[in-house]
């Protein structure tokens, strides 16, 4: 982190021509179990990840906003007048989208018009489109800075819910909060079990150094975009299942359902109301494994996830499908995609004695299907959110 810090800061005194006030982080994401659960109000089991984006900012005696990004060039200006969703566009929308959902929750607490302009800049090591929430770490760590500088004194589910209603309101994308969650919530070797109605969370013991395990992740490097209708799609078939079953969401219902949504249900949605079901009882059945028997014991549920994925809720792609089949005749304990499909990323769980050899041969698969070569390269769960110092 420290090389992104000093890089983060750099680049706004080079954009802004002074000092930021600080900069803030907050980490990207894998998540081990539970894909499409959140925006159905069930249960999903992320972990933040090492790699971060920073946000170095600044306050401005007046009402301007100025934002910049290593990964693009020039600087977006809008007036704080004019901060509204449908005046914000492109890569901006997002950290501008979390300035007008912070405005609209200081405008609850009291007069929203005395807050001061900002200057922010931005920097990642997450990469893009590869089903690591690059996104949420923007979202991220904006609000943190934000909720500081702007003197909020937001908790932490409220900031979470801030960036939701970012990517939901200004972006367009349909996204649950599970992202936002894991990056702000995140803590060193553990995931985070979150219940995505309550918002209630529970840090849980990964225990994957202790068992010489590593968590590869195998980005395809195939992009995806949540807010194209296939995420869109799957939700509102998701949404039309829980009104023909007659329940506010799919996490009233459980495994015992099924034979009542097979009757009630077109066979589509009920393939996509069956792998909600399915997932969200994976999660807690995940969890009760890691705590029992330990990361060991849990590979089947992945491997099960991600057939889940595949043929129930049909996101997967070729190259996600190679990663996983190829890292499982490997010798990984399991695999699944992960994210929000459509292209992005894998994770296989192997034992460390076997990571350099897992990496290999799906590098090799993957040349031979003559697909663009992976980048594969090993996560472990880190912290969340933060102020550097």
């Amino acid at each position: 982190m420290t090389d992104l810090a000093q890089r983060g800061r750099a680049f706004f005194t080079s954009q802004f021509g002074y000092a930021p006030e600080g900069l803030w982080s907050a980490p990207g994401r894998v998540n081990l179990i539970g894909e499409h659960t959140d925006y159905n109000d069930g249960f999903a089991f992320p972990l933040a990840i090492g790699m971060r984006t920073a946000v170095a900012a600044g306050l401005r005696t007046d009402r301007l906003l100025r934002v910049t990004s290593e990964s693009f060039p020039g600087v977006v200006e809008l007036d704080f007048e004019a901060l509204t969703p449908e005046n914000l566009q492109g890569w901006a929308a997002y950290p501008l989208g979390v300035a007008w959902a912070m405005s609209r929750a200081a405008a609850e607490r009291g007069p929203a018009d005395s807050l001061p302009g900002l200057d922010l800049a931005l920097s990642s090591d997450v990469p893009a489109g590869a089903g690591l929430s690059s996104s949420a770490a923007l979202e991220c760590a904006v609000a943190l800075a934000l909720n500081e500088l702007w003197g909020l004194g937001l908790e932490r589910p409220e900031l979470a819910r801030i960036g939701q209603l970012a990517e939901n309101g200004v972006v367009g994308a349909p996204t649950g909060i599970m992202d936002q969650s894991a990056s702000l919530l995140g803590e060193p070797d553990h995931g985070i079990l979150l219940d995505c109605r309550s918002l209630q969370t529970e840090a849980v013991p990964l225990g994957f150094a202790r068992g010489s395990l590593s968590l590869l992740v195998i980005d395809t490097r195939t992009s995806h975009s949540h807010a194209d209708g296939g995420y869109a799609s799957r939700r509102r078939a998701c949404e039309a299942g829980a009104r023909a079953l007659g329940v506010d969401a799919l996490r009233d219902l459980g495994p015992k359902d099924l034979p009542r949504a097979a009757a009630v249900l077109d066979p589509e949605t009920f393939r996509r109301v069956r792998h909600v079901i399915t997932e969200n009882q994976r999660v807690l059945d995940t969890v009760a494994a890691l705590q029992a028997e330990g990361p060991g014991a849990i590979g089947a549920f992945l491997d099960a996830s991600h057939l889940s994925m595949r043929d129930d809720f049909e996101i997967s792609t070729p190259e996600l499908d190679l990663a996983v089949s190829s890292a499982q005749q490997l010798g990984a304990i399991g695999a699944r995609m992960t994210g929000g499909g459509f292209g992005g990323a894998a994770i296989a769980l192997v034992r460390d004695a076997d990571a350099g050899t897992v990496a290999e041969g799906v590098a090799q698969a993957f040349a031979r299907a003559g697909f663009i070569a992976p980048n594969i390269f090993p996560v472990t769960a880190a912290g969340g959110a933060r102020r550097e110092p």
